[in-house]
This record gives C-alpha cells, sequence and structure tokens, in this order.
C-alpha cells in the first residue's frame, strides 16, 4: 500500500473544487490589488496643484521674503500656501499662509513677517479642497 493511499483512506481525499475556488479566489484578490494599484497611482500623478520655493532673502531682524512658483493643473482651482520662516536653531520664527489663484500669476512674492532674525525660509507646500498633502 502506498502512503497516498494510506492517507486519503485515513482522512479522506480533499474536495476537487477546492482548489479550483482557491485559485479563482487568489485571482480576484490579485486583480483587486491591481486595479486600486492603479487608480492609486494615477490620482497621485496628476495633483491640483505643485509649488516650489525658487529664492528667499532675510530682509532684516523682523521679515524675510520669499519667491514661491506654483503650477496649477485647471483655472479653476484655489490653492493655499504655507510659508514658514526659521531662526539658526531650527525654531519656527513666522508663518504666512497666502491663497494663490491662476488668475495672479504663477509666481508669488510674499513677506514673511518675523519674531527675530530668521535664517532660512521654508515652503511646507501648497494644498487645495481636494488635495489635502502639500505639494
Amino acid at each position: 500500500m502506498s502512503s497516498e493511499v494510506t492517507l486519503s483512506g485515513r482522512y479522506g481525499a480533499p474536495a476537487p473544487w477546492r482548489r479550483r475556488a482557491l485559485v479563482v479566489g487568489c485571482v480576484v484578490v490579485a486583480l483587486a490589488f491591481g486595479v486600486w494599484l492603479g487608480w492609486s497611482a494615477l490620482s497621485h500623478s496628476s495633483p491640483d496643484v505643485e509649488s516650489e520655493l525658487i529664492g528667499f532673502d532675510t530682509v532684516d531682524e523682523h521679515s524675510s521674503t520669499a519667491v514661491v512658483e506654483v503650477d496649477f493643473g485647471s483655472d479653476d482651482v484655489v490653492a493655499t500656501c504655507l510659508l514658514r520662516a526659521l531662526a539658526e536653531d531650527h525654531s519656527v520664527v513666522g508663518e504666512l499662509s497666502f491663497t494663490a489663484t491662476p488668475d495672479d500669476g504663477t509666481r508669488y512674492e510674499q513677506t514673511v513677517r518675523t519674531e527675530r532674525l530668521a535664517t532660512s525660509v521654508d515652503l511646507v507646500g501648497c494644498t487645495t479642497p481636494d488635495q489635502a498633502r502639500p505639494r
């Protein structure tokens, strides 16, 4: 007697439909994951707004200016951008939130009021109502 016959005689043979159900289930799960991955990649690859800090200048002890370039995905987008001025010890010494629209152009020069001398200005990013993460 072979070991296969002994095991199936003792424990019973598996139902033939179980293997097909497992394969079909795995294919369905893999297909659903592939569709989700494609949708996620497409939705995140074309944001409503993107922004970049072009440069900054420390004017005096209580103000710094920054030039920000904002690229809009469409003409009806209103973006809110956030700038932070940082001191030498990396503490935040000033913040400025401003609104950017395509009607105003793509370059914005903003003045950030500071508590003390700022050594750098950081662009946190721009967001829209449909885009929560700054870009």
